[in-house]
């Protein structure tokens, strides 16, 4: 049998669609062996990883307003800590080793110490989230031993890398596709698309690494902070992947062969 990895990537609130897009896939049968994430994809992918299901999680991250950690506090200048999240996440974490977990999981963190992309496959798993998800200007960095960490998006949006040793099929889930525009409304907004942007380019360049890659359009004109927009954003992406597993040849004969 195939051994099927998912690459789920960073966006702030948008990263609920990966909930929509595990649920889909899990629903048609599809088995995964691996997932690598960066950021809000590195929750997704934990919680998933952990034997959460996905419709699960998506009530916790409504309920506690779990990803509240990745919200700017006005008034804190940016200089927050997010480490009082340990405890909430504990609550579903309790073996907190990333080699615990039901599923392989790699987090994509930047050492900010030393200015370079690290994968974490084993220990400390709240630690690693917390790192991953810590955007620079917003949140103090998170120390493991003595080195500083940040968010994993600063130098791997996508970490599709740590899946192609160990994977025959690679399913790629992003949530920050731009549609075209022929106006900007703001100066925030110009800095947002623009950041965007740069981010999607490296992105689409990895993209040629998935058998099938799954991008709910113009999932990145929602506000990365924008809880509002949380079921929205889970069926949005479920109903996307519904479609592609519909249509997509590559899908179809993974399901064939995993039936």
């Amino acid at each position: 049998m195939a051994k099927v990895g998912i690459v789920l990537s960073g966006g702030g609130i948008r990263g609920i669609a990966h909930l929509g897009v595990l649920k889909a896939l899990i629903n048609a049968g599809i088995k995964f062996s691996h997932i690598s994430g960066t950021s809000a994809g590195s929750i997704v992918g934990a919680f998933y990883a952990a034997g959460i299901d996905p419709e699960e999680a998506l009530e916790i991250f409504i309920k506690t307003s779990l990803l509240r950690f990745i919200r700017p506090a006005v008034g804190s200048l940016g200089l927050i800590g997010i480490e009082h999240t340990s405890q909430l996440l504990k609550n579903y974490f309790p073996d907190d080793r990333i080699e615990a977990l039901k599923i392989p999981l790699t987090i994509a963190v930047t050492n900010f110490s030393e200015g370079k992309l690290e994968y974490f496959t084993q220990g400390p798993l709240i630690k690693a989230i917390q790192a991953s998800c810590c955007l620079p200007g917003i949140f103090r960095p998170i120390m493991i031993g003595d080195q500083m960490y940040m968010d994993g998006g600063i130098l791997n949006n996508f970490p599709v890398e740590p899946l192609l040793k160990d994977c025959d099929f690679i399913i790629g889930s992003a949530c920050n596709h731009l549609k075209p525009i022929k106006s900007i409304p703001s100066i925030g907004s110009l800095v947002n698309r623009a950041t965007l942007m740069t981010t999607n380019k490296d992105m689409e360049q990895k993209a040629a690494f998935c058998d099938v890659l799954i991008e709910p359009h113009g999932m990145g004109e929602i506000s990365t902070f924008d809880m509002k927009k949380a079921e929205t954003i889970y069926w949005l992406a479920y109903e996307e992947t519904l479609k592609t597993i519909k249509h997509n040849e590559k899908i179809t004969k993974l399901l064939t062969e995993q039936s």
